[in-house]
């Protein structure tokens, strides 16, 4: 979700923009299209956390206190950028003097002190291109567009005859979150889930009338939302990625694909509907943003922006409020065709929708389940870590300003293998357990957490922090809350346990070689505003534009953990910027970065990035690789550039391919189908296609391994 409107304009004064673009470029500013369609225009509208929950980092009794909450080492220091801040209150990153043109690219890590393995690439220089842009020994493919047919028997792609009938049995559009599953052991054949987000209509159709949409545009509209599901080969002469078009496995799922509601809130009185008085059934995903992928097998898919499908009379309902539910009728006019979209009429449908959805991708005709246990708000995704003894740990991202970061403990161990047995008990793993969400507390002074990117006197942004209980399968833990409520209403309960308001943090993702999770702060330009919260330790910067990333550290290791302690890896934006931070390294070698957005992690246990939103600093969105280990730890360098108004998003990081998800390509301003932006992927004059992409290494021609 973009948390900036066209009319934003990244800061002059000390803020120099990159000298290493070519300003006779037009910007890349993304028209409102993809503000107004992804996320109702939420920039322009008041945050819904009307919630009062304040800075602990005058708390320091509890703060300084970690003799047994933390092993020695847990809270990591921020390397060389600490020592200078000792002297008093430094900038967070003190700018590197520069040489005319060279920043940041003048002196590529990888040709010097050399990056770890899986990060010894060829930095990509930020770009405003209407292509793929990767290192000279790389070269893409793609993989599958929007509209390519999967099923033998479905319609090719016809952008000037679109039906829904044939979008139900094409890849969707938007596609974000990528997962993929191997189905042989020899690294040829997978099994690939894509979450398809949202629509931009205007760009998906000629003379789109915005109030007045035909019945079949508004039909293919809601059969281009969901998820689908292809089997991939890899060809190992080539290296190249291709979908298969007669997989057996394939599958589309749609606004409309009947799913199951599970967990403590199923059947609760305010799931229940006209068509399901069991509120246990309920029709399609909707704002499937990130997701994750599960030891056991199946793919997980976040529901996020929701509320803007759904038309509404005055709203009086706080519980409506909150989650950004509004009078008038919806963006898409949905509620058209089909009653259920409107709340006068339905008005428990919209607390139906919100939740992470699991997908078991080797059974077609299985139900996907819509897991309550797992609270509802706009999930950015979902990612999975197992405790000692097998049970998943699920981390979660409420994506709006000020809101909140979550995690759910199951109650059950998963089973090895892949027996029937096995299956069936797994699928009941995320039914039942704790849902917590997190407090930070920093260990400074309030007073030294100027909002300006000067660092505290302790020469790191950092501190401890406390999973509060939400509920159980059982207990209800917030007064005047039921279970179901709590399950229902989640960012209700957290707001009344006092949750800390984060820069909307989208992705939660542990490292599966050291178990440290990374929140992706994607930005926010509200923080410090009138009438809003300013910055805490947690969250230093008023007017955040460009986001920043948390590392987190679980007591003991444990992700099951109660406590926990953190510190802030990257403030992100131009590295010229003083207020940015990359974890101490030297600025001159790092790549502009803003708006982190998803997370993945390479066999290394490296970090990569990929980002929402670049035109903060007027270049296209990307995927970077981040050091997280030894004297180079916050080196951030560009690995891939996306298309001219493109989103990258759902990286994945293999040791022979990278997959990218490229949404939007060509949302910009002024660009329409008579006068596209883009022409990705396909060239010439064709109409831009969101897509997913195969990033590959070669070496003398052959498939070489990522970044080595």
């Amino acid at each position: 979700m973009a948390d900036r409107c066209p009319g934003d304009t990244p800061e002059s004064g000390s803020r120099r923009m990159l000298p290493v673009l070519d300003r006779a470029q037009p910007r890349p500013g993304r028209q409102g299209l993809t503000c107004r369609y992804r996320c109702g225009d939420a920039c322009s509208k008041p945050e819904p956390n009307p919630s009062s929950n304040g800075y602990f980092g005058d708390v320091l009794q509890t703060v300084l206190d970690r003799r047994g909450m933390l092993r020695a080492g847990a809270v990591l220091g921020l390397s060389a950028g600490a020592g200078a801040a000792l002297a008093g209150t430094a900038s967070a990153g003190t700018p590197v003097a520069q040489q005319g043109s060279a920043h940041p690219l003048g002196a590529d890590p990888a040709t010097q002190a050399g990056p770890p393995r899986g990060l010894r690439y060829e930095t990509v220089a930020p770009n405003l291109d209407d292509t793929i842009r990767v290192p000279h020994d790389y070269a893409t493919n793609v993989v599958i567009r929007w509209g390519d047919p999967m099923f033998p028997d479905a319609p090719e792609f016809d952008f000037e005859n679109q039906t829904a009938a044939a979008q139900a049995r094409q890849f969707g559009y938007n596609n974000d979150f990528c997962g993929i599953l191997p189905i042989d052991g020899a690294g040829r054949r997978y099994v690939m889930f894509s979450n398809h987000e949202y629509t931009l209509e205007p760009l998906m159709f000629r003379g789109y009338d915005e109030d007045a949409p035909t019945e079949e545009q508004i039909r293919i509209g809601i059969a281009a939302h969901g998820g689908g599901i292809v089997e991939v080969t890899r060809e190992l002469r080539t290296g190249e990625l291709h979908y298969d078009r007669a997989g057996k496995l394939n599958r589309r799922i749609t606004a409309e694909t009947e799913m199951v509601l599970d967990g403590p809130a199923a059947g609760a009185d305010v799931l229940r509907t006209t068509s399901d008085p069991a509120g246990r059934t309920v029709l399609g995903m909707i704002g499937n943003c990130a997701g994750g992928t599960t030891p056991w097998g199946t793919f997980l898919s976040g529901e996020e922006n929701f509320d803007g499908y759904f038309a509404s009379g005055p709203v009086t309902d706080p519980r409506l409020e909150r989650y950004g539910l509004a009078e008038g009728p919806s963006e898409r006019r949905w509620e058209r065709v089909d009653p259920r979209w409107d709340l006068a009429k339905e008005p428990n449908e919209a607390n139906r929708f919100g939740y992470i959805v699991e997908i078991d991708p080797h059974d077609p005709d299985s139900k996907p389940v819509k897991h309550t246990a797992l609270g509802r708000f706009k999930h950015e995704g979902a990612t999975v870590a197992l405790t000692d003894d097998g049970r998943p740990v699920v981390y979660m991202g409420d994506d709006e300003r000020f809101d909140y970061v979550y995690k759910f403990v199951s109650d059950k161990r998963m089973r090895r293998g892949n027996s029937r047995d096995a299956r069936e008990h797994n699928a009941t793993l995320l039914a039942s357990g704790t849902l917590y969400v997190a407090t930070f507390t920093g260990n400074s002074p309030a007073a030294e957490i100027t909002g300006n990117g000067a660092l505290p006197r302790d020469g790191e942004f950092d501190g401890s922090g406390e999973w509060r209980p939400l509920a159980s399968t059982t207990k209800s833990y917030v007064d005047g809350m039921s279970v179901a409520d709590v399950f229902v209403f989640t960012r209700l309960a957290a707001d009344r346990v006092g949750a800390t308001k984060m820069d909307r943090p989208e992705d939660v993702e542990p490292n599966p070689r050291t178990g440290k999770v990374y929140i992706a702060c994607t930005n926010n330009s509200d923080r410090g505003k009138a009438g809003e919260i300013g910055a805490d330790e947690a969250n230093p910067r008023v007017d955040n534009q460009h986001g920043h990333v948390i590392e987190l550290t679980e007591a003991s290791d444990d992700p099951a953990a109660t406590r926990f302690g953190w510190n802030i890896l990257l403030v992100c934006g131009n590295p010229d910027d003083p207020s940015t931070y990359f974890g101490g390294f030297d600025k001159a070698q790092v790549s502009p970065i803003t708006s982190p957005d998803n997370i993945a992690f390479d066999s290394y246990g490296n970090l990569w990035l990929s980002t929402d939103s670049g035109q903060a600093l007027e270049i296209n969105d990307g995927l970077y690789g981040v050091v997280l280990e030894g004297p180079q730890r916050g080196s951030t360098r560009l690995f891939a550039s996306v298309p001219v108004g493109g989103e990258c998003c759902g990286p994945i990081i293999t040791e022979t391919f990278v997959l990218v998800s490229v949404q939007h390509p060509g949302d910009v301003d002024d660009a329409s189908p008579e006068a596209p932006a883009s022409h990705w992927p396909d060239g010439g004059a064709a109409q831009p296609r969101p897509s997913v992409a195969a990033i590959r290494h070669l070496q003398d021609g052959r498939p070489a391994k990522i970044g080595v």
